[in-house]
């Protein structure tokens, strides 16, 4: 896979205009008894936080190794919010209508001391608490993260045969470590777990069905997901998707599905049960599929930067204005304003053009 671009060009200073932008609606006051809706009427439902930029896997449609090499300059801690700003934020985006928080990365669990940024999160009102990993320290964390107040874990596993799970993390991880710390998750109380697998031609597609067979009746929740354009290093191409609705059909040949009603507005995952009780999967189809219209999520970088599109070229540099002074009523303008202005639909305007777009890295604002 050629290097395209490297990230540290897309995470250059925000243009100035951007800025400005973030310091002039810190002084302008909106009504904010209603939560505020985006240029589409979405409100905001989910807040992403990336809490790191670093991950020890190198997944091929994520973090590909040529580009995320070993003098890959990622951001230096000071740059980070610490956990005392995240947790100022959360409870700010909270006041605004955020109801769900998920803390991503990069790998989170990387994050030192990263149960104690759990335990501030979980105090706060109203919120569903909940993690996504790629599992490789779950095992040894999933007691403290539950005991801290997590509430539920996310894990992205993309096969179970141990050749195709290697080469699609492509560090020589074993998949067997993987479903070492979905146990623990289990044991500890972290439930339902979700199995997140991306799906990608000629790579895993072979993998649908074992991973459908192997979480059947467990509790667990498997999710596939097309393999999308995220970021700009990954080398997307259309022909290397596989429609969620061929996924679908391949599981229902031989485990009867049945289509099921979303959880709340705004799911992005299209769900299904078995049909003899077995359980149930999710789909995730924003290639063939968009759910532009229903999206609800507002995305935090490991930096501070509030981005309102996963395939968002810029984002609003927040950290600014909590380091600069500002008070909390004013950064609840701040992001007020810029949710007002959002009017994002990547996935439906999609075409042959757009992969190419410098879009920011996954692991830089979560997945």
């Amino acid at each position: 896979m050629s290097k395209i671009i490297p990230l540290a060009d897309i995470r250059a200073p925000r243009p100035a205009m951007r800025d400005a932008f973030v310091r002039e609606a810190a002084g302008v006051r909106h009504d904010l008894h209603a939560p505020p809706a985006d240029q589409r009427g979405r409100l905001m439902h989910d807040l992403r936080i990336s809490v790191t930029d670093r991950c020890n896997f190198r997944c091929v449609y994520c973090m590909p190794k040529d580009v995320f090499g070993r003098d890959y300059p990622f951001l230096p801690h000071s740059e980070l919010l610490t956990f005392e700003e995240i947790v100022r934020l959360a409870r700010i985006y909270v006041g605004l209508g955020v109801c769900k928080i998920r803390l991503t990365g990069g790998e989170p669990l990387l994050r030192k001391n990263i149960e104690r940024l759990i335990e501030q999160l979980a105090v706060l009102p109203g919120v569903d608490l909940t993690l996504t990993t790629n599992g490789a320290l779950l095992a040894k964390k999933a007691r403290a993260l539950r005991a801290a107040g997590l509430a539920r874990v996310t894990v992205s596993l993309d096969a179970l045969d141990d050749a195709t799970f290697r080469a699609m993390n492509d560090v020589d991880f074993p998949v067997a470590r993987v479903l070492e710390g979905v146990e623990a998750a289990r044991a500890a109380g972290l439930a339902p777990i979700k199995i997140n697998a991306v799906v990608k031609r000629g790579l895993n597609e072979h993998a649908i069905l074992p991973l459908a067979r192997h979480f059947r009746n467990s509790g667990h929740i498997v999710r596939f997901i097309e393999y999308m354009d995220v970021g700009h290093t990954n080398g997307w191409r259309m022909d290397d998707v596989v429609a969620a609705g061929a996924i679908v059909e391949t599981i229902d040949r031989e485990l009867p599905l049945e289509a099921i009603d979303a959880n709340y507005p705004g799911e992005v995952a299209e769900r299904w049960r078995y049909r003899d009780g077995g359980g149930e999967i999710g789909v995730i189809a924003s290639v063939t599929q968009a759910f532009c219209r229903d999206c609800t999520r507002a995305r935090l970088s490991t930096d501070g930067k509030m981005f309102t599109c996963l395939f968002a070229t810029d984002g609003y540099d927040l950290r600014g204005l909590v380091r600069g002074g500002y008070d909390d009523a004013q950064i609840q303008n701040a992001i007020s304003a810029i949710w007002r202005k959002r009017a994002d639909r990547y996935s439906e305007i999609r075409s042959a053009h757009t992969p190419r777009i410098a879009k920011v890295e996954m692991s830089y604002i979560g997945g």
